[in-house]
């Protein structure tokens, strides 16, 4: 080989490394572990695709169901091979507290669209320990109402009412939402519902309530499931994830109809499990789904709202359908009337617990 040719190689190779190290490697991969179903797609088409070209990380996207007994036997073992998990905030919270995630550094977070400090761009206690708060969704029910002929049902109330609107009920097979729903379908107002249900006579008071559906629901797990439980007609009325309706809506032209009385308003944050093999490649993704127009990226695919304010005026219209999506967001002031925000702390606290106590009611 001569001089020049050599050199010419060593500057090949020399100008390859300074592109990997500005861009990351085009094999490098990042294990992201979501929800699946039309919320995964919003995602990917979102901000995971511009994320890739902005820095050649590959993403490989898994589903799980929610909770954190994975995310633990991964921990507990020492052999983590997820590198990010979107979680709901309670178990982020929990998992924070029992060191399963790394912390997160607020400075890491990008500024706001017109370049605000992100703390005072994300609505109030939106930054925890572990990571910030991405998006509003909430846990609603839903009806076809091709399939419902005379009175139409309206409240929280009407869901748990089987003589006046007789038909089959879908439900997550999970406490979380069930015993808010159970105590609202049971007269409990709004802004007492977890004062309730932080007493003994409360939780009873909620299994009950549960108790004169219980013959009549069908359990689901995924949330891909509840619109098609509808579409099918195997449940005349089913609690889902508002976007999951949504997407049914306007890009299956289902004739779905959102009962928004008693929602349950949550949020949730993308985690790094504590011994991510991929740390730098997970703390990039993270910082790049908490920018603005990332969030507002997810909104114009699915009806979920973004937890920063400066995001809010990104959000116009549905990609495909053009519709207009703000009507749909969750934290519309019409859709918040009788809202119930989810007290995280509390399903923090008692989580395990219900799990056991709900358990052992499925099983009577």
């Amino acid at each position: 080989m001569s001089l020049v040719s050599g050199a010419r190689l060593k500057l090949t190779v020399m100008a390859g490394l300074s592109m990997v190290a500005a861009f990351g490697s085009a094999e490098e991969t990042l294990t992201v572990v979501s929800w699946g179903g039309s919320y995964a797609r919003a995602s990917v088409e979102g901000y995971h695709k511009a994320f890739t070209a902005e820095t050649g990380i590959e993403i490989r996207l898994e589903d799980y169901n929610g909770g954190l007994a994975q995310v633990r036997a991964q921990v507990d073992a020492d052999s983590v091979h997820w590198d990010v998990v979107d979680v709901e905030l309670a178990d982020g919270v929990r998992g924070c507290d029992e060191g399963l995630f790394e912390f997160l550094d607020p400075a890491s977070l990008p500024p706001g669209a017109n370049g605000e400090p992100a703390a005072d761009d994300y609505y109030p206690e939106m930054i925890t320990e572990c990571g910030a708060n991405q998006l509003f969704y909430s846990t609603v029910y839903a009806y076809n109402n091709a399939r419902m002929s005379g009175e139409k049902p309206t409240t929280i109330e009407d869901f748990f009412d089987v003589e006046r609107f007789p038909g089959r009920r879908g439900m997550r097979r999970s406490p979380v939402v069930n015993l808010e729903f159970a105590l609202m379908g049971d007269g409990v107002p709004v802004d007492e519902v977890y004062a309730v249900l932080d007493t003994a006579a409360g939780i009873e008071r909620a299994f009950r309530k549960l108790d004169t559906i219980k013959d009549d629901i069908v359990w689901w797990e995924a949330g891909a499931q509840p619109p098609q439980m509808l579409a099918d007609g195997e449940v005349a009325m089913s609690t889902a994830y508002n976007g999951r309706i949504f997407n049914a809506q306007v890009l299956e032209e289902q004739p779905f109809v959102i009962v928004w009385d008693g929602q349950v308003l949550d949020t949730g944050y993308l985690a790094i499990l504590s011994g991510s093999p991929n740390l730098e490649a997970a703390r990039r993704f993270v910082a790049f789904a908490s920018r603005p127009a990332s969030m507002a990226g997810v909104a114009r695919h699915i009806s979920y709202g973004p937890t920063r304010l400066s995001a809010q005026p990104l959000v116009t219209t549905h990609a495909e359908t053009g519709v207009d999506m703000r009507p749909h967001m969750p934290s519309n002031p019409e859709n918040m009337q009788r809202a119930l925000p989810n007290d995280w702390q509390w399903w923090s606290d008692n989580r395990d617990e219900m799990n056991v106590r709900f358990a052992v009611w499925l099983a009577r």
